[in-house]
């Protein structure tokens, strides 16, 4: 049997760690290797990492006395890896106990590079809150029509909790870009084996997706949190400059002569929105070309904030005075 190693990046996650951790080393598919690094945790978290790696030689822990940051902790555990498979853990969900198996056979059966499943979004108490991630953020559509480069090209719709990867692709994807406040790595995996590789997904949930105050990334976006539309707007903006500056950055990662093009076209397109107030009458066409492989609502909802912003305005106040209404 094949062996898969597991990497798991830990930082103050004492609260929800004992139960992930047991998630985990009752897999049906128990040929693994947890490697996990910690990211100088002030609470409990190391000394139950290291009580686990008693009972269980599977384990392998390593430490940092400062802290790194996320990005580069993970960078730290791709580089432990020694076998040919490997997967991504965070230190608060639960995995269903047949995740690995079933995940793992799929890639087998479609000799994918990379394979990914949908994810139960819970809280805290892993009460369900969405059956289904996927639907929960309209990304159903993108991944059962299309599941390719071009559909991840605007947005990311794979977790990397959810993902098995072939290790071959590592020196592809590493460095992971540092300049980016917005691209992670599951992201940059994403489009980097899109492109050249092959994907396939489990079309079920393997995790309990558990969402609590500290998530470093949960089911909720950063624009559900604004008040405004013009901090949403701007929001928006912000996410794409980051991204296509990214892209131009590290444009070797793009096979395709017309993406790399493309990407100074985006940069210039959302450089510009910046600063419209009112109306903007030009690039539409370079718009619905960007955002061809959205559902038809975001894709609208995004035209009129991007484009259409007065007429935003007044839809936004709407419907932020019926939500009041039917709240109180």
């Amino acid at each position: 049997m094949e062996k898969i190693d597991i990497l798991m990046p830990t930082y103050n996650g004492r609260l929800y760690l004992r139960k992930q951790l047991d998630s985990i080393l009752n897999q049906t598919f128990s040929d693994f290797r947890l490697i996990v690094s910690d990211d100088a945790s002030t609470d409990s978290t190391l000394e139950i990492l290291k009580e686990y790696e008693k009972k269980d030689r599977r384990i392998e822990i390593y430490g940092h006395q400062k802290n790194i940051g996320v990005s580069a902790n993970f960078e730290f555990l791709i580089g432990k890896v020694r076998s040919e498979y490997f997967m991504f853990s965070d230190q608060d969900d639960v995995w269903e106990p047949d995740k690995i198996e079933k995940t793992f056979n799929k890639m087998k059966e479609t000799d994918s590079d990379l394979v990914y499943t949908d994810l139960e979004v819970t809280n805290s108490r892993l009460k369900t809150i969405a059956p289904s991630y996927w639907k929960l953020k309209g990304f159903e559509n993108k991944i059962k029509n299309y599941n390719n480069f071009e559909s991840l090209y605007l947005n990311n719709y794979i977790t990397g909790c959810t993902m098995l990867i072939k290790s071959k692709w590592i020196n592809e994807f590493l460095p992971f870009p540092k300049s980016s406040k917005y691209i992670l790595y599951d992201y940059w995996i994403s489009l980097v084996i899109s492109q050249k590789g092959k994907m396939a997904y489990v079309d079920e949930p393997t995790i309990k997706y558990r969402q609590h105050k500290k998530n470093q990334v949960g089911s909720k976006t950063k624009s559900e949190e604004l008040d405004s539309l013009d901090e949403i707007r701007e929001l928006f903006i912000d996410v794409k400059i980051d991204h296509f500056k990214t892209f131009i950055q590290n444009e070797k990662i793009f096979i395709s002569e017309d993406i790399r093009r493309l990407n100074y076209e985006a940069l210039n397109y959302f450089e510009k929105l910046k600063n419209v107030n009112k109306f903007n009458f030009s690039n539409w066409s370079l718009f619905f070309k960007l955002y061809k492989y959205e559902e038809f609502s975001y894709k609208m909802k995004n035209f009129l904030i991007l484009n259409m912003p007065a007429i935003a305005r007044i839809a936004f106040k709407h419907v932020k005075k019926s939500d009041k209404q039917r709240n109180k």
